[in-house]
């Protein structure tokens, strides 16, 4: 059969035996820990429905990887561990080796991006691995990764992609059979590379397969959802960002190969709603979890919203908890949207005394979260608010029907990435520019030189309008341009983009870009 085709029935079979044999004797727990099953009471009365968190943010590294890590190095042979080990990762799967290796007295080189924040390198370095910074994204690291352990004859531990490190991640799903041993309606569990999902998918498939699991993806680093539509992994053109624990452009072989025939379906969910879940997280037991970490209960939320229901437990995967401080600012605005606690507009008033006061009046007994103005025009103000939500969903709309039958002309921004993220810092009125002006969204390595390199590509040969940064604490920033292009001129300045390598979204004709940014 070809590595990426589906196992027929009989071979499900076979795999079955193979891993759970594999996962019941996986060496983990020199390491790991046997993590706690937690009742949310908060969320489960709020959303009516038994939650559970399977709590992975408390290992020793705050995260599942260490259980893959452990088991990996745990069965290599001593010959191989003599000489050393070496691995790709900007996070979670970095701390779980380098910890892995201390524990056997060997030694651990890790290769990381240099756009990857100080604190997840000082944390590999803590544990007594030699730390190589290369390239400014995973795959150039991973280029660089291969080419150092050819030439240092080290062994390179595959985060999620290998059989050993499968089952490491498989004890996970084992722990929470015999942790709930009674009824048990769902099991959430983030995808990156999909070795979490595939070991935990495997061994309760095996035991308990009434129980269905559910594979959860950020909306923008789908992968498995695009390998179950093609019948094999595929890679995406690219992935978004902000989920950087699970933001991988193609599904491991081998935990396609185990997802395809067990997975009771892939739910996608988008950065609100991880936010809001790492809001909810927080509440119930006061502990921060990273992104990636709070994925899976977002995909829980999601499918409960959907109007699925159960009356026995239904249970999240809390995979880490490695969060930079700087990224709690973002969560912290995305969350009450992803609860649908806040609605954002952009509305027009009339350019007059008193029609501030006039358009809360209009609002009702509503709380104003956001207000952002500067006159732009004698005859009407384009105004960007933000408004509190007490019904969710059906009062936005209540709300936008509100307002247009006030006579405003009104378009919801609430689902815009563009107005989240950059619109909101930039309502200060418009300028007519002399040419055309394209406005690109683009993702910056966060590393020196970065904004340098973009100025002396494109800021020598194009005018830029408009420039919008802001730091979310990850290892990518994202920017907002804007540049003064004549039609003419067009092919040239997307072959100097293309040259410059930055991932970058058209926006010119973006809803909230027209009614703020553009004359």
């Amino acid at each position: 059969m070809a590595d990426d085709a589906h196992p027929a029935a009989a071979e499900l079979d076979v795999l079955d035996r193979r891993y759970l044999h594999a996962i019941l004797t996986a060496r983990v727990y020199d390491l790991a820990v046997e993590t706690a099953l937690a009742e949310m009471p908060r969320l489960s009365q709020r959303l009516e429905a038994p939650i559970r968190l399977k709590r992975e943010d408390t290992q020793p590294v705050f995260s599942f990887k260490l259980r893959g890590a452990a088991n990996k190095l745990a069965q290599l042979p001593a010959e191989t561990l003599a000489a050393g080990v070496i691995a790709v990762s900007a996070g979670n799967h970095a701390q779980g080796v380098a910890l892995a290796a201390r524990h056997l007295g060997i030694q651990a080189t890790i290769v990381m991006p240099q756009t990857t924040p100080q604190i997840k390198v000082d944390a590999v370095a803590n544990f007594g691995a030699e730390v190589v910074l290369a390239g400014d994204s995973y795959d150039e690291a991973a280029a660089a990764g291969r080419q150092l352990a050819e030439q240092r004859g080290l062994y390179l531990v595959h985060p999620y992609d290998d059989a050993a490190v499968i089952a490491g991640q498989g004890t996970v799903g084992l722990e929470i059979l015999r942790q709930n041993p009674g009824p048990l309606g769902a099991v959430f569990v983030p995808v990156g590379g999909g070795g979490l999902a595939a070991g935990v998918a495997t061994v309760i498939k095996a035991l308990r397969p009434e129980v269905k699991v559910f594979a959860v993806e950020p909306e923008d680093a789908a992968c498995l959802a695009a390998a179950l539509a093609a019948g094999k992994p595929v890679e995406l053109g690219q992935v978004g960002l902000f989920v950087d624990g699970v933001a991988v452009k193609r599904i491991g072989s081998e935990p396609f190969r185990l997802l395809a025939g067990r997975i009771d379906g892939v739910i996608t969910v988008n950065t609100d709603e991880i936010c809001a879940a790492i809001k909810d997280v927080f509440e119930d037991t006061r502990t921060v979890l990273e992104p990636a970490g709070a994925l899976a209960l977002a995909g829980l939320k999601r499918w409960l919203d959907e109007g699925n229901q159960s009356d026995a437990p239904l249970v999240a995967i809390a995979s880490g908890a490695n969060m930079n401080f700087d990224r709690l600012r973002h969560v912290a605005e995305r969350a009450d949207i992803g609860e649908q606690h806040e609605a954002i507009f952009g509305v027009t008033i009339p350019e007059q005394p008193g029609a501030f006061l006039q358009f809360c009046r209009d609002l009702g007994p509503r709380a104003v979260t956001e207000f952002n103005y500067r006159f732009a025009g004698e005859q009407a103000a384009q105004v960007f608010v933000g408004i509190s939500l007490r019904r969710g969903g059906r009062e936005r709309a209540e709300l936008h029907q509100l307002l247009s039958a006030a006579g405003y002309a009104i378009e919801d921004y609430t689902d815009n990435e563009l107005a989240k993220l950059h619109i909101r810092h930039l309502v200060g009125g418009r300028v007519p520019t002399r040419l055309p002006e394209r406005l690109l969204r683009f993702v910056f390595p966060e590393r020196p030189g970065a904004l340098l390199r973009f100025l002396q590509h494109l800021g020598g040969h194009w005018n830029i309008s408009l420039f919008h940064y802001r730091s979310h604490g990850a290892a990518y920033g994202r920017v907002l341009a804007g540049f003064e292009v004549a039609d003419e001129h067009l092919p040239q300045f997307h072959r100097d983009l293309d040259e410059l390598g930055y991932e970058y979204v058209d926006e010119s004709e973006n809803a909230a870009a027209r009614r703020f940014l553009r004359g």
